[in-house]
């Protein structure tokens, strides 16, 4: 997929600044040995995020170590859409530095939108977690911001489903015991054709059920494919973040 639309295009991005990259490459770089060394890493299909270009890759969460393993163990550097509550203190200082974008996920947030947009306008990949908060990781619940961000860019995306970053049963702000077995699986990319401005409500919510179809569909095969047992239930993460909309009944991963 190398359609997109152009910079002129509403809404506009040529005042928005570019993401830094250059920290987070050294800091990938010594990543991954960490994450080998820590658990039992496994990347299944990484060569299927687009080597060039715009790339929108669209994780289910499930726990606290999703975000760094995708920004460390992606093909790609990865600017991620993370909560504007980690941007404190020095956490502040890493998140910015490495270019990832902070996200208000309880309003519309205007800036974030501009910041992914004009990541991937720029050619470059950016990370949103389409169920918003971390939880069960089955897509039953999601948002729209991922396939508005589609339709304005027409970036090829990515679905990624990750398993072992939570114990079932544990705290969403847990993280697994060293040597625990992890699994992160990527997608066949989706191909999403641009719309002009404006975009209706109607079109992105329709993208949306068609899209959380695709993640809950690629979740259940991957979770068949790696053994990983039934979505990991948490006691601090079963509830869908306000503005959450689900679709239907999920694929069954037994089959």
């Amino acid at each position: 997929m190398t359609t997109s639309v152009a910079d002129a295009d509403l809404p506009c991005t040529d005042d928005v600044r570019a993401l830094p990259d250059a920290l987070m490459r050294p800091l990938r770089f010594a990543a991954r040995p960490w994450f080998h060394r820590r658990y039992d890493l496994h990347l299944h299909h990484a060569d299927r995020v687009p080597s060039t270009g715009p790339v929108l890759l669209t994780p289910n969460h499930v726990g606290y170590l999703d975000g760094p393993l995708l920004v460390g163990m992606a093909p790609r550097p990865v600017h991620a859409m993370v909560k504007l509550e980690m941007f404190r203190g020095t956490m502040a200082l890493l998140l910015n530095s490495t270019g990832q974008i902070p996200l208000d996920r309880f309003a519309v947030d205007v800036n974030a939108v501009k910041l992914a947009l004009k990541a991937l306008r720029d050619g470059k990949v950016v990370a949103i977690y389409p169920e918003g908060g971390r939880g069960a990781g089955d897509a039953r619940y999601v948002k729209r911001g991922w396939a508005y961000l589609a339709l304005v860019t027409g970036a090829p995306i990515v679905p990624v489903a990750t398993f072992g970053t939570r114990l079932p049963g544990e705290s969403v702000e847990t993280v697994p015991p060293r040597g625990a077995r992890i699994d992160i699986v990527y997608g066949e990319p989706i191909t999403v054709e641009p719309r002009p401005w404006p975009r209706r409500s109607d079109e992105v919510r329709t993208l949306t059920r068609e899209l959380q179809q695709m993640l809950a569909a690629h979740v259940a095969a991957s979770a068949r494919m790696v053994g990983a047992p039934a979505s990991p239930d948490a006691p601090d993460g079963d509830e869908p973040e306000p503005g959450s909309i689900g679709f239907g009944a999920l694929p069954d991963r037994s089959e």
